[in-house]
C-alpha cells in the first residue's frame, strides 16, 4: 500500500468515525452502556463481512484466521472503545476528549520502545500542534476533579496507541481479525456491565437503529480503514491523523442539528486541522518495521 493511499485511509476512517456525536445527540432513551453493546455487534459484523469480502473467504474461514496476535489487538481495542464512553459518564466532555488527544504521545513513546521507530521532526511538530488545537478547543470545559474518568480517558488513549503499535510489531498487513475482536470483546464487556448494574438490554427500535448504524458505518467501517492503514504509516502519525475526528465533530452537529460552538472550539479545530494537514503534506515516507510476531493474520 502506498503512503498516499494510507493517508487517505485513516482520514477516511477518521472522518466516518466523526459522526458519532451527532448520533448519540439523536438517541432518546437508551444508556451508554446499551449503546456499547449494540454499537459492538454491528461493528463486528461489519469488519466480518468487510474481511470475507475483501479475503475471498467464508465467514468460518475468517474466524479459523484468528490467532494470539489478533487477541491482542482485539484486547487492546476492545478497552480503548469501552474506557472512552466510561470517560465521558465520569468527566467532562472536555477534559476527555483532551486526555484522548495524549494517544499520539503514547503511540510515539511505545513506537520508540518497541519498534525502534523515532517519530520524524515534523511529526512531533505536529503532534504538539495538535494537542494544542484540543486544549484550545476544550479550555472552557476542563474539569481536573474527574479522577476517574479522567484515568478512563488515559487508558483509552494508552490502549488505542497499543493497538496501533501491536498492528506495526506483529507486522500485519491486514489487521480485521482483530479489529474484530475489538468490537466483540467490547460487546461482552457491556453486557457484563448492563447485567450487572441490574439494567436491561431491551431499548427503543430509534435508538437501536441508531446504535446499529453508529456500530456499523461510522466506527465499524472507520476503525477498518484506520487499522488496514496502520501497518503503512508509523503509528505516531496515524494518531495525529485521526485527530481530525474531533475538528469534523462540531461541525457535524452544529450542520444538522443547529447546535452552536464556541470561539474556542473554532480556533482549536483549525489548530489541529493544521496538524493533520501538517501531517499529511510533510510526513516521511515511513519504512515498515520487520514482523517481529511471526503470526498470521
Amino acid at each position: 500500500m502506498t503512503r498516499a493511499r494510507a493517508i487517505f485511509l485513516v482520514l477516511a476512517g477518521a472522518t466516518l468515525m466523526s459522526f458519532v456525536g451527532l448520533l448519540l445527540r439523536l438517541i432518546e432513551n437508551a444508556d451508554a452502556f446499551q449503546i456499547m453493546v449494540y454499537r459492538s455487534v454491528s461493528l463486528a459484523a461489519m469488519v466480518a463481512v468487510f474481511a470475507c469480502i475483501r479475503r475471498r473467504v467464508g465467514f468460518l474461514a475468517f474466524l479459523g484466521s484468528i490467532d494470539r496476535g489478533s487477541v491482542l489487538i482485539g484486547l487492546l481495542l476492545g478497552i480503548a472503545f469501552s474506557f472512552y464512553v466510561y470517560a465521558l459518564l465520569n468527566t467532562s466532555i472536555a477534559s476527555a476528549l483532551f486526555l484522548l488527544s495524549s494517544s499520539p504521545v503514547f503511540a510515539a513513546m511505545l513506537a520508540w520502545i518497541v519498534l525502534r521507530e523515532r517519530p520524524s521532526k515534523v511529526t512531533w511538530m505536529a503532534l504538539v500542534l495538535a494537542i494544542f488545537g484540543v486544549a484550545i478547543m476544550v479550555a472552557d470545559g476542563f474539569e481536573t476533579g474527574g479522577t476517574t474518568g479522567n484515568m478512563f480517558a488515559l487508558i483509552s488513549a494508552f490502549c488505542f496507541a497499543g493497538m496501533l503499535v501491536a498492528i506495526r510489531y506483529l507486522g500485519r498487513e491486514e489487521p480485521l481479525g482483530g479489529t474484530f475482536l475489538g468490537g466483540t470483546f467490547a460487546c461482552l464487556m457491556n453486557v457484563a456491565l448492563v447485567i450487572g448494574l441490574g439494567s436491561t438490554l431491551a431499548i427503543g427500535s430509534w435508538d437501536l437503529g441508531l446504535s446499529l448504524f453508529m456500530g456499523a458505518f461510522t466506527i465499524g467501517l472507520g476503525i477498518a480503514c484506520v487499522t488496514l492503514a496502520a501497518t503503512h504509516l508509523p503509528s505516531s502519525e496515524v494518531s495525529v491523523l485521526v485527530l481530525l475526528e474531533s475538528v469534523l465533530g462540531p461541525i457535524w452537529v452544529w450542520a444538522f442539528l443547529g447546535e452552536t460552538t464556541t470561539v474556542n472550539v473554532v480556533i482549536g479545530g483549525v489548530v489541529v486541522l493544521a496538524a493533520v494537514i501538517l501531517q499529511t503534506i510533510g510526513g516521511r515516507a515511513p519504512v515498515p518495521p520487520a514482523p517481529l510476531g511471526n503470526v498470521p493474520s
